[in-house]
């Protein structure tokens, strides 16, 4: 019997008890392929050697005192990320689904702040995800995680691609368009780099704001630091979470001044949000991803994933329908619901997480060697051979 909220469907019941790398170990000596890392989280694999080493240091250090004080690893961490991405100011959660509401919040601040209270709508992809809280379920849209659930009425809905119908669902009421550049747990869609630029001329033409939620395929997980990147756009806000400490609870929000400058003290806080030590671990984090050749390896590591996966798609077209995605965020779509490859997968000692549109999402550390992508396309062959 177990005590714990039964709300998440478990891939399995192993006692994971050692992680070093691509490779998690049971209790009972079983080695598995990690290639979902905690839902893109640890960006550097379990238990990297600068973080483990970071993490004792900072031990011996205060571990919370609170927004209430200024914070030194804080402030180093904001200014290495804003003067890298560009961003005049960041407020720093615990986790997507918090960044996301200070996304909204900010948004609808914002145009508060100059008059225009009215402007409080915010419009969003249907059936897209930016976590579990009540406003952002509503922002999804997704009756699979809105039902039973009151939802806020602040949101309104486009088809994913369906161009026409974002530009006439566009009001004077609207505030902001928020999008994932690349959809996750929708099923690892890519909005191309065309469309990301034209929603930022939208954007620009209606007054509005555009918020990119790179949570998930953030922090070179699609092989730029931020996908809208790929661009050469640049948002008004930027929500990020996930790869931000190595595995560690920490994300935030990053703002252009305009909107910065509206959040004014008062207007948002959070108890445990930029924490010593989550602050410790993000800087050491940057330090490897910054390190020369980083985003090399991942954009050489994922050609060669992906010109393994079309071949394996092109041994079983009657089977694999698509392979998707950006860097490694991978997505292998299938003509019929994956659960049972899931599962084979997971027997074969391979761990991957499903998504929508009969999607297996993929997401391996960013530092995966060649040999463990091989072995990665030795178990996804095995399995699709039954």
């Amino acid at each position: 019997m177990s005590y714990v909220l039964g709300t998440y469907a478990r891939t399995a019941k192993d006692n994971f008890v050692k992680g070093k790398g691509c490779y998690l170990y049971t209790d009972k000596g079983e080695k598995y392929l990690d290639f979902v890392q905690g839902i893109a989280v640890n960006a550097l694999g379990h238990n990297h050697e600068h973080l483990v080493k970071t993490m004792k240091s900072q031990a011996d250090k205060p571990w919370h005192i609170s927004n209430l004080f200024l914070i030194q690893e804080q402030e180093k961490f904001a200014k290495r990320l804003c003067e890298l991405t560009k961003f005049e100011s960041v407020g720093f959660q615990n986790s997507g689904a918090e960044a996301t509401e200070l996304a909204i919040k900010a948004a609808v601040k914002y145009f508060y702040s100059i008059g225009k209270p009215e402007k409080n709508r915010i419009l969003c992809i249907n059936s897209s995800f930016h976590g579990r809280t009540i406003a952002t379920i509503s922002a999804g849209n997704n009756l699979k995680h809105t039902e039973g659930f009151p939802i806020l009425p602040n949101f309104d809905h486009f088809d994913f691609g369906n161009h026409e119908q974002l530009k006439d669902k566009i009001t004077e009421k609207t505030c902001a368009i928020l999008v994932e550049p690349i959809l996750g747990e929708s099923g690892v869609k890519v909005i191309p780099e065309h469309c990301l630029k034209g929603l930022r001329e939208l954007c620009d033409e209606k007054g509005i704001l555009l918020i990119c939620d790179e949570i998930q395929c953030g922090y070179y997980r699609s092989g730029k630091f931020f996908a809208h990147q790929y661009a050469d756009i640049k948002p008004d806000i930027v929500p990020f979470a996930k790869a931000v400490a190595g595995g560690y609870p920490s994300g935030g929000c990053l703002f252009i001044k305009k909107v910065a400058d509206c959040m004014k003290v008062g207007t948002h806080g959070s108890t445990f949000a930029g924490s010593p030590m989550a602050m410790g671990l993000a800087n050491a984090v940057l330090d490897v991803m910054l390190k020369q050749g980083f985003d090399k390896h991942i954009l050489q590591i994922s050609k060669y994933f992906f010109d393994q996966l079309n071949k394996t798609q092109n041994k079983f077209p009657k089977i694999v329908k698509e392979i998707r995605g950006k860097g490694l965020m991978v997505g292998i779509q299938f003509f019929e619901e994956p659960s049972k490859f899931l599962n084979e997968f997971y027997k074969n000692k391979l761990i991957t997480v499903k998504a929508s549109d009969n999607v297996i999402r993929i997401l391996p550390p960013l530092n995966v060697k060649k040999e463990e992508i091989d072995e990665g396309i030795n178990i996804i062959t095995k399995t699709l051979q039954k």
